[in-house]
């Protein structure tokens, strides 16, 4: 029977059901010509690479490498198993792959990130928030998909009419303490950038609107925790490619020929209660676009 070995730094990364079901629709039923085992760290980072180690000796089929660390630990781990990257950043820079066309090594996958999608999240929270100016950016200084959201960023601040400044949270006291000095700054808004620091998300649009401060966060989860919005690649979108990308592959195909697939789909979710305890107001337009609105 084959089997899948799926690599998360958390729970929280992994969506199942769209996964499964995508499986389900191409043919495969778990336990009779299917079997899938998830690896989660549990957001310990520093276990992934063992935990690839591990799953390497089994000898899966596949190894679905979810996020930026979840790949490097398995293209670390393995030169030849087939590794389908789920939401990583941009694989070329990040020296997964050769190229998006031709990955020319045993890694494809499906990534998250659009060259201008910083500079448009900006613009997006400008629209519902337009007297911003100073942008608090919440990132880990740690994770290398922060690079290309940066300069994105520093092209794009003078045309958006923007200053910014950079806060590192690794932890729940790194939050709490950036917050405190976005505050002292002055910070008229917060962005949280793509990359780890996923469990506190959360709690980032939770304490920026207790600030008052509006935010720009990366999913539904964080904005429903009560942050003013999200927009971000669509990963149940990118996770039923994935399942493609995995059918493809037990059927014969060689990651090295398959293309990376770059997102097509994003989701923006608006929290109108949030903007109206910040006492603002979400146009039509914004509205209009949104996928969903948290009332």
């Amino acid at each position: 029977m084959p089997r899948v070995v799926v690599l998360t730094p958390a729970q929280t990364q992994w969506i199942p059901k769209i996964f499964h079901e995508t499986l389900a629709g191409l043919g495969y039923r778990e336990g009779v010509n299917l079997r899938v085992d998830v690896v989660s760290a549990d957001g310990k980072l520093d276990r992934l690479r063992k935990l690839a180690d591990d799953a390497v000796r089994t000898a899966p089929n596949v190894i679905v490498a979810v996020n930026t660390p979840g790949t490097q630990a398995a293209a670390d781990a393995t030169s030849t198993i087939p590794i389908v990257s789920a939401a990583v950043g941009d694989p070329v820079l990040l020296g997964f792959v050769k190229s998006i066309a031709r990955p020319e090594r045993n890694i494809t996958g499906v990534a998250n990130m659009a060259g201008d999608i910083t500079s448009k999240r900006i613009a997006l929270l400008k629209e519902v928030a337009p007297s911003v100016r100073r942008v608090a950016v919440f990132l880990h200084p740690d994770e290398p998909i922060v690079a290309p959201q940066m300069k994105d960023i520093e092209a794009s601040a003078g045309k958006l009419g923007i200053e910014y400044r950079t806060f590192p949270m690794r932890s729940t006291d790194d939050l709490l303490r950036s917050m405190r000095q976005a505050v002292e700054w002055k910070a008229d808004a917060v962005l949280r950038l793509a990359g780890q620091g996923f469990a506190l998300g959360a709690d980032t649009g939770r304490l920026a609107t207790e600030r008052r401060l509006p935010s720009m966060l990366m999913s539904k989860r964080d904005v429903e925790a009560g942050g003013l919005m999200s927009y971000f690649a669509d990963h149940r979108d990118l996770f039923a490619r994935i399942a493609m990308q995995v059918d493809r592959i037990l059927k014969s195909a060689a990651p090295r020929d398959l293309p990376f697939e770059l997102p097509t789909r994003f989701e923006l979710i608006v929290n109108t209660r949030t903007a109206k305890t910040l006492g603002l107001e979400v146009t039509s337009s914004v509205l209009a676009r949104a996928d969903e609105v948290i009332e």
